[in-house]
């Protein structure tokens, strides 16, 4: 059973040797269902409104990493939080250091991909975003933050190697056995 109150404050709160507040967010996505039961190899992402509206832009779940928990736990718990899925967190995208237009301050960014396996009704911020699948190009357009749009471009990348595609094959071969 997840846990449907979203975490709030900074108690707990992770900062970087340069005094950074540490966040951990997460690039939801799944493939393409192509209606007729079969699922096909385009990726969808989803995307959630801040808690100001869709007038803000679009972005991936992100919040604190917290001094109680792994990075992997913190990106899976927000996009439990913020977008009502839970999944596979996969290996970490990147890391990236941006201004915080809203506070003034530097912050220290993961991303992560997560693989969704299940999309839930009910989730913490339920009341306060939207969120929606769509395309990889259009999540693009959309999203307002340049460094998830990089970890975008790796996620995409990633899934596309003809490396990862083998590593994936060759493990679930192994699974398989």
């Amino acid at each position: 059973m997840a846990c449907m109150v979203a975490r709030s404050g900074r108690e707990l709160q992770r900062y970087d040797n340069m005094g950074r507040r540490q966040v951990v967010g997460c690039i939801p996505y799944r493939f393409k269902d192509c209606g007729d039961g079969s699922i096909g190899d385009e990726l969808e992402v989803l995307v959630i409104t801040s808690q100001k509206g869709q007038t803000q832009g679009m972005m991936f779940p992100k919040g604190g990493w917290e001094i109680d928990e792994s990075v992997e736990e913190a990106a899976s718990r927000e996009s439990l939080e913020e977008a009502g899925v839970l999944g596979n967190v996969e290996d970490e995208l990147g890391k990236w250091n941006f201004l915080s237009k809203r506070h003034g301050t530097f912050y220290e960014g993961f991303m992560f991909p997560l693989f969704v396996t299940k999309q839930l009704d009910l989730w913490p911020e339920k009341s306060v975003r939207q969120r929606i699948w769509m395309t990889v190009d259009k999540a693009r357009e959309v999203c307002r933050h340049w460094w998830m749009k990089e970890a975008l471009d790796i996620l995409v990348e990633r899934r596309t190697s003809p490396q990862q595609l083998q590593k994936e094959e060759y493990a679930l071969s192994c699974s398989l056995s």
